[in-house]
């Protein structure tokens, strides 16, 4: 996790959960006394699954996890996320198995801006989230005059969707925006977030997609890692609060990542 996270921050986690729980941010963050191990067991899942791809026992892999991580930022958590497992995983590849260039797909119906912050200044990883307008819903950030800084202008992709948007705007916006930038990044190993909040019947958004909109994204993002990553893909469970319409849509992820 220090590939992402000050060991204080860590330690910060670990404490509050060893003596009963609490609330580590503003009011959305609750833990437990097991929470810290619960976090860790996501973590290690990812990075399970991680080895698993590069080993070659596995073409692409899903790991089904909570809490979520996307919002974790390398100093505090936020929104249900205590650890930024996709920003862990994906330095991870880099470091110990030496792969150089890793996109980053959220379509999670918020901001990644756990993963954003992990890489805006990081030219080695393209980071693209696709989430309700910042103006409308939670965390307020994700504008696309977002783009990164420093030596990683140009490797953030932030592409708000308005309060509203249904299937065909996904999909418009998967083959305009979303696979020419990884034609023109052209990744060695391909990450998702995978959030299934922007569904229709979802409480926390006002997205509308069906389940088969998350199976039809996932079919593009399959094709473009056949391209680019010898069709390696590492996707992970981020958000989805309505447990229907979460399990059709992950059925449709897990069928298109299986083709």
């Amino acid at each position: 996790m220090q590939l992402i996270h000050s060991q204080d921050y860590i330690e910060r986690v670990r404490h509050i959960c060893e003596i009963g729980g609490g609330v580590l941010d503003q009011g959305d963050t609750p833990v437990g006394p097991k929470s810290f191990d619960v976090a860790l067991a996501a973590v290690g899942a990812l990075l399970d699954c991680a080895d698993a791809i590069i080993a070659g026992k596995a073409k692409r892999a899903f790991a089904a996890v909570r809490p979520p991580g996307h919002h974790a930022e390398p100093d505090r958590p936020m929104g249900f996320c205590l650890f930024s497992n996709i920003a862990i995983a994906a330095r991870y590849l880099q470091k110990k198995h030496g792969v150089g260039k890793v996109a980053i797909v959220d379509f999670d119906v918020h901001h990644g801006n756990g993963t954003q912050a992990a890489f805006e200044a990081d030219p080695s990883v393209l980071f693209i989230s696709l989430h309700q307008h910042p103006r409308t819903l939670y965390p307020g950030s994700g504008h696309d005059y977002e783009t990164g800084t420093g030596a990683g202008s140009g490797t953030t992709l932030n592409l708000p969707m308005e309060p509203g948007s249904a299937d065909d705007a996904y999909l418009r916006v998967l083959h305009a925006r979303v696979l020419p930038a990884i034609d023109v990044f052209k990744p060695q190993m391909l990450l998702i977030s995978a959030g299934f909040d922007g569904h229709r019947d979802d409480p926390l958004a006002q997205i509308n997609l069906s389940e088969e909109a998350f199976g039809q994204m996932t079919d593009l993002l399959v094709q473009s890692a056949n391209v680019h990553t010898n069709g390696r893909i590492l996707s992970t469970l981020e958000g989805g609060y309505n447990l229907l319409a979460l399990g059709r849509s992950v059925v449709r992820h897990l069928i298109a990542l299986g083709r």
